[in-house]
């Protein structure tokens, strides 16, 4: 079933919103809001994933390195790979899980 994701976005005063958009046996696709200065501290996945920034600003540390996170970006990141993200203005992103 088709789905606008840009129809999906939505912040919460100084959190994250989490929606499911799409479940398989093999993938996973969310959709991620992160409201202005909230953040996710350091942690892993210890599946493969994607990372597709559809507004706003923030910083993905990835390894040790930062990204800039701006409409357009988009960040392959390896299972088990130690990240942490901070959003400085409100920023949503897809992250399908492999």
């Amino acid at each position: 079933m088709p789905k606008n994701i840009l129809e999906l976005i939505e912040y919460s005063q100084g959190g994250i919103v989490s929606k499911e958009v799409y479940k398989t046996d093999k993938n996973n696709v969310t959709l991620m809001c992160m409201s202005a200065g909230s953040e996710m501290s350091e942690h892993t996945s210890t599946r493969e994933g994607i990372i597709y920034v559809l507004e706003g600003d923030g910083v993905f540390t990835l390894e040790g390195e930062e990204i800039s996170m701006k409409a357009g970006t988009s960040i392959l990141m390896k299972e088990n790979a130690i990240h942490s993200l901070k959003a400085i203005e409100n920023t949503s992103f897809i992250l399908v899980l492999n």
